[in-house]
């Protein structure tokens, strides 16, 4: 098992940066690294919902993506399996502050060996995703 761990201030409220994920008009326009669209086949945004995707990358490649909404705290955490390979869960925790929000984004690898391959692709994604989320969120 194999933890990637990163976190952002967002500056707005709780329920502004919650909506940018439960929104599936919005999570598409954010989610993967800088350069990405996604197509979503389905996407039930609730607990054991399935969310099936395409991404496709700045390469040309489309990339079919199989997930599971395992939990929903709204508007503190949402849980995300990913079901196909690399497979990972991604815990996405929120904290008011007075004027921002904090974003926690814990991601586990099941396979040590994938993660480790994978590792110079997965860290900077991942701050990509917090920084598009983050322009998505600001925009409304």
């Amino acid at each position: 098992m194999s933890i990637f761990q990163t976190s952002r201030e967002i500056p707005a409220s709780i329920e502004q940066v919650f909506a940018a994920i439960s929104q599936p008009e919005r999570l598409a326009k954010w989610w993967g690294p800088e350069g990405f669209t996604n197509t979503f086949k389905v996407c039930e945004f609730k607990p054991k919902g399935r969310w099936d995707f395409t991404m496709h990358g700045p390469d040309g490649k489309s990339y079919p993506n199989e997930c599971v909404f395992a939990e929903i705290e709204a508007p503190e955490k949402v849980v995300i399996l990913h079901t196909c390979e690399p497979r990972f869960r991604l815990t996405i925790e929120l904290k008011p502050t007075a004027s921002r929000t904090i974003v926690s984004w814990t991601q586990i690898l099941e396979n040590p060996e994938l993660a480790r391959q994978l590792e110079g692709i997965i860290v900077p994604a991942n701050e990509q995703n917090l920084d598009r989320w983050t322009a998505e969120v600001l925009q409304k």
